[in-house]
């Protein structure tokens, strides 16, 4: 298992905990459109930590970074809520900078998945 694979399993493992241990952050950016904010909240904690989890497992890691792929532009809308939120509530340049950053940053977390899971063969 390399560095890259280690690391995003704890950062995929850690951020599905949040969803449990303080969801109320993650629920007020599911867009209005989106029924059960809650719900979703969990699915996607849960899909996080066994993304990550899957990650560790060399004869899962290819298909846990393919789900990890489509987790993450399935709550690109949230990113863009934050965004639209802080915009609203007159957040401090320096966050709104920080969210209007984190938009194109989803990309890269996506190509680093790729990178390190979703391209390789299961065996590997």
């Amino acid at each position: 298992m390399t560095w890259s694979i280690a690391l995003l399993a704890l950062l995929f493992v850690g951020a599905g905990v949040l969803h449990f241990v303080m969801p109320r952050p993650y629920e007020r950016i599911v867009p209005v459109w989106l029924p059960n904010a809650a719900l979703l909240v969990k699915l996607s904690g849960v899909a996080e930590i066994l993304g990550g989890l899957g990650l560790l497992i060399p004869v899962t890691r290819r298909a846990a970074g393919w789900g990890l792929i489509l987790l993450l532009i399935s709550v690109f809308p949230a990113n863009v809520e934050m965004l639209r939120l802080a915009r609203t509530t007159h957040a401090t340049r320096l966050w709104q900078a920080g969210l209007w950053l984190r938009l194109p940053l989803q990309a890269v977390l996506i190509w680093w998945v790729w990178r390190s899971a979703a391209r390789i063969s299961a065996g590997a």
